[in-house]
């Protein structure tokens, strides 16, 4: 059975043990306290915990990792430059589409849950002390303390640097890379206890809301949804036609399989090889250009992600009855922005990164415990919405470079398959 299968039996019967025990047994009975404010609230605490605590570790590794590979490759010249521009602005032009969408329409907008209504929110920095606290006075220092943007400007200069240092440079960056693999590994491991994690946390959650926040929660996945079908069929196809000179129409019909791959896995990094046989082969993009974009794409080309975090951190404050200040949303750009470049291409890596905005802004972690149950099916929507973005920016990256091939791109599938047959 997938885990996929798991996690939506999981959020199933958590839904239905939620409803059960809010329907039959007493609030204030002993069986009630036991199980969800003892059993399923330990478990899902524990969840939660398991997420959070990858989060330093995977944001220094993984982002050392990326950019020590961009200077080490001999790629940090216009191709590099161009990429990560590119992936960076549709990041960021993502969550700024989650978070307005998400402030108009205001999933988590009236409805307020128990203890949460006690919670007040730090009050935020000034734009002038978020950038200078951008840069860290003791790097380890800002990893205990877990200051994000301090730990992304540290990895990204360690990174260079490291890609700089010659043979001492190699060595360290090989720690760094098996360090990352583990921390694959242990990502893996954390995930898998996600359909036990989902059943705690729907089983707490709908034992203890009304139908009113139950309709919030959906309210929720359909603007996240909403958000990205928007971006997939308005920014992606504007790249394409401005920029990229194509149709987007025959994009589309061509990334099929990688886009149902990512779906089905929920994974970038799972599906870089389809990614890579149809940019290549099928989009007309050359094997140069191929090789660093889709790669690098599936580091920290993470839109859908970013327009995840966008809403559910505006859906969030407003379950809390915090009202997000300009200051704190521009915060919530660049954090997201910067976070894309550390996040795993692996399945609810989203998730580890979404604590890193929160603590940011000053919001709770304890509030993604709200969306966790329907994470796991617009996981699977944000992974096709990225690799499709990879595949957009390699095509337009190709064009800028004279390195595209536009009989390729207008040749349909079955034609090329045809033609591979008749050449072996």
């Amino acid at each position: 059975m997938s885990l996929t299968v798991k996690i939506l039996l999981g959020m199933a019967a958590g839904l239905a043990a939620g409803v059960l025990l809010k329907a039959v047994v007493d609030p204030g009975g002993d069986l009630y306290q036991v199980l969800v404010n003892g059993v399923f609230d330990a478990g899902g605490q524990l969840f939660i915990r398991s997420l959070t605590l990858l989060v330093v570790p995977l944001v220094l590794v993984s982002l050392v990792c990326g950019a020590a590979g961009l200077g080490a490759s001999g790629h940090m010249g216009a191709l590099g430059v161009k990429t990560l521009v590119l992936y960076l602005t549709t990041t960021a032009v993502a969550i700024t589409l989650a978070l307005v969408i998400a402030l108009l329409v205001g999933p988590g907008k009236g409805v307020h849950m128990g203890e949460m209504q006690t919670y007040e929110s730090a009050p935020a920095p000034s734009i002038k002390d978020t950038l200078i606290d951008i840069v860290p006075k003791n790097p380890v220092a800002s990893m205990a303390e877990g200051k994000m943007l301090q730990i992304i400007t540290f990895a990204l200069l360690l990174g260079i640097a490291i890609s700089r240092a010659g043979e001492h440079g190699v060595r360290l960056r090989r720690w760094f890379e098996d360090a990352n693999e583990v921390l694959m590994v242990l990502i893996n491991l954390l995930v898998r206890l996600a359909p036990l994690g989902v059943f705690c946390l729907i089983a707490k959650l709908f034992s203890t809301l009304g139908w009113e926040e139950i309709r919030k929660l959906i309210e929720y996945f359909f603007t996240v949804a909403a958000v990205l079908l928007l971006h997939v069929s308005v920014v992606y196809p504007s790249l394409l036609v401005l920029l990229g000179r194509v149709h987007p129409m025959m994009f589309f019909r061509k990334m099929r399989e990688p886009m149902i791959v990512a779906f089905s896995t929920s994974s970038s990094g799972a599906t870089i090889p389809v990614t890579m046989r149809t940019v290549e082969q099928r989009l007309g993009v050359s094997n140069n250009v191929t090789s660093f974009v889709v790669p690098l794409g599936a580091t920290i080309n993470m839109d859908g992600t970013a327009i995840m975090q966008g809403v559910a951190t505006v859906f969030i404050a407003q379950f809390y009855g915090i009202d997000l200040t300009f200051v704190q949303c521009v915060t919530v750009i660049l954090t997201a922005t910067l976070a894309s470049i550390g996040t795993a291409a692996v399945p609810s890596a989203g998730l580890v990164m979404l604590a890193m905005v929160l603590t940011q802004v000053g919001l709770p972690v304890e509030g993604i415990a709200l969306i966790i149950g329907v994470d796991r099916l617009l996981d699977m929507m944000r992974t096709a919405v990225n690799v499709s973005g990879d595949a957009t920016v390699a095509v337009v990256v190709a064009r800028s470079e004279g390195q595209f091939d536009e009989t390729v791109f207008n040749t349909r599938t079955e034609d090329l398959l045809a033609d591979a047959s008749e050449t072996r």
